[in-house]
């Protein structure tokens, strides 16, 4: 794609690609986007990586997904391939500490060994030898020769750098107000600092993203939660940092501090939370037992502070990669909460609609916008998802 050198009449600078949203998603797309040498502008109304690009377990393994092999490929690359560390760390295990949780955590394995992904059953001391926080109640696990999980706050920092790198630019504090559309072409952006012109749109601003497109007359059903997570003081190093199970996500720091999430999320309206802190609230209590049941040996540690961030959330739980019917130059992207594991797959295959109009390495198909074509209007209530002022 030509870059595009636009000098808009209020003297803002256009690019060639305008990316709305700072999250991993945006961020890698932009990268890749520059790689391929395009011309490219990331905007983002507070600071990158600020929600929770930058706020969640780091895991790096969705075998649901149909970018899961390029998740998969691309993660042992990115530190050479960005030239900035993100903490990448191979193989995973999975603690089950009871029988129904191991039948649970069986559907994954098949799944993963069905697109020809090693997984190994170990039984309790294997666990505690993998996993010397656990304790004498853990029933079984598995030992994943795949996956892992990375720094979230390094990997959006590697991002942000590589793309400046390669001459693209990020807007942080720059709030989007609207959208300039001629002849059934998004030709600029408005902003509260200017106006930017663009051949081509991405709307990849998390749960902003729904937003947005309906100025531009696109439906994508999202209902926003605010996801929490708890982090402990350092404790000593195990052999794999990647551990979950009892309905945890996370992972152990280089530090040696414990981070995990997981569990109930509150339902929250986007506009009425716009930014800013994120109070602490009981779910961390609930996710702070989950841990100590997980990891015994842990039992006694500290929390030293907690995250939050707000994610997005599609009907089906499944991402949305598209290039809406009806316009020339937009792409819509939202990840339904799983964008920071699939960022180096996602970006790409972002970069291959907006350069390409099509997906090379894998079928984006079920990630469709059009699957929603029959979806009911009450949805989210539906499915028992209200936010925490309607349920009181």
């Amino acid at each position: 794609m030509p870059a595009n050198d636009l000098i808009q009449p209020d003297g803002a600078k256009g690019a060639s690609v305008v990316i709305v949203g700072g999250g991993v998603t945006g961020l890698s797309a932009a990268w890749w986007l520059a790689r391929a040498g395009v011309d490219v502008r990331v905007i983002e109304k507070g600071l990158v990586g600020w929600e929770a690009s930058g706020r969640n377990g780091g895991g790096c393994s969705h075998h649901h997904s149909p970018l899961f092999a390029e998740e998969q490929r691309l993660w042992p690359l990115m530190d050479e391939m960005l030239g900035h560390p993100t903490e990448f760390q191979p193989n995973r295990v999975r603690i089950a500490l009871n029988e129904k949780q191991l039948a649970l955590y069986s559907r994954a394995v098949v799944n993963a060994r069905h697109q020809g992904f090693r997984i190994d059953e170990i039984d309790a001391r294997q666990v505690r030898e993998l996993v010397p926080l656990a304790g004498d109640n853990v029933f079984a696990g598995h030992y994943y020769h795949f996956g892992g999980h990375a720094n979230p706050h390094r990997t959006v920092q590697a991002y942000a750098w590589a793309l400046q790198n390669l001459g693209g630019t990020v807007m942080q504090h720059t709030a989007v107000t609207g959208f300039a559309v001629e002849a059934g072409r998004v030709v600029a952006v408005e902003t509260d600092k200017g106006r930017f012109g663009c051949d081509h749109l991405v709307l990849a601003a998390g749960p902003q993203t729904g937003r947005l497109a309906a100025m531009l007359g696109v439906d994508i059903p999202l209902k926003v939660a605010r996801a929490e997570m708890i982090v402990t003081e350092a404790l000593p190093l195990m052999p794999l940092g990647g551990v979950d199970g009892n309905g945890l996500y996370g992972r152990q720091t280089l530090r040696g501090n414990l981070a995990y999430g997981g569990g109930p999320h509150e339902w929250v309206e986007t506009e009425d939370v716009p930014g800013g802190a994120r109070p602490a609230t009981p779910l961390m209590q609930n996710i702070a037992k989950r841990v100590a049941e997980l990891l015994p040996l842990a039992g006694h540690a500290k929390i030293i502070r907690s995250w939050a961030g707000l994610i997005e959330n599609t009907p089906d739980g499944r991402p949305v990669i598209d290039r809406p019917e009806g316009w020339d130059n937009l792409t819509v992207a939202t990840l339904s909460g799983v964008g920071f594991g699939l960022s180096p797959a996602s970006g790409r295959a972002i970069q291959q609609l907006v350069t390409d109009g099509e997906c090379s390495f894998a079928d984006l198909s079920t990630l469709r916008l059009k699957r929603f074509a029959h979806l009911e209007p009450d949805w989210a209530a539906l499915q028992g998802w209200q936010s925490m002022a309607m349920a009181s």
